[in-house]
């Protein structure tokens, strides 16, 4: 049985997750990573040197900030208008732009097109790939590049995997995270029409700590 998206739950589920990061954005700092380690694995200069970036999932905006100091067009889309909201307020006077929309109705409608598009433990790990992909495939210009970061899957637990929101106790509000090897990720990125695929795990700073898978893809 396919994964049953609701995208209402959903984003009551974000909104929630939002409302407890609200110090967080207020309070911090643009940075960016890849990894959940500070000063850990490589930075953006896997997105190349694009003059135009989206983030899809963009939570808390941080790496967006990043890359407008550096004089990038930064644009975020993400689930909660809540987070929107929030992340509008700390960083639009930087000239990010967040929209709030659902990403696979906002890929598909958009005319926009972007040297990059990148997700940090973001939408690509919480929506079908085989919907996701070809869509950003059509939003990125020729030669452009697709990065995305999340930890790896779980030895043996490939496919979407069930979400519920944390404390198992409560309104039953979940999502789904979508989890497989650096090789079926691959090949799920190749078969939306990108030319380069390179995707792998870094390993945590500290040995038997959850590494993050990487994957990194061209665009014809």
């Amino acid at each position: 049985m396919p994964a049953q998206h609701d995208i209402d739950a959903e984003r009551e589920l974000w909104d929630t997750y939002a409302r407890s990061t609200k110090g967080d954005v207020s309070d911090s700092e643009p940075v960016f990573r890849w990894t959940q380690y500070t000063g850990h694995g490589p930075g953006p200069e896997l997105l190349g040197s694009p003059e135009t970036v989206l983030e899809i999932g963009c939570g808390t905006g941080r790496a967006l900030a990043y890359l407008a100091q550096q004089g990038v067009k930064a644009t975020g889309v993400d689930l909660s208008p809540v987070m929107v909201a929030q992340t509008s307020q700390r960083w639009g006077p930087l000239g990010v732009r967040f929209v709030c929309a659902e990403v696979l109705e906002h890929l598909s409608t958009s005319t926009e097109t972007y040297d990059a598009v990148y997700s940090i433990f973001g939408a690509v790990w919480f929506t079908d790939p085989a919907k996701l992909l070809p869509l950003i495939a059509s939003r990125l210009r020729p030669g452009g590049v697709l990065v995305f970061s999340h930890p790896p899957a779980i030895p043996g637990a490939y496919g979407p995997q069930g979400m519920y929101k944390g404390g198992f106790a409560g309104r039953a509000l979940y999502t789904y995270r979508y989890s497989y090897t650096p090789r079926k990720w691959r090949n799920l990125v190749l078969s939306a029409g990108f030319a380069e695929v390179e995707a792998k795990i870094i390993e945590a700073p500290q040995p038997g700590h959850i590494g993050t898978l990487i994957v990194r893809a061209v665009a014809k």
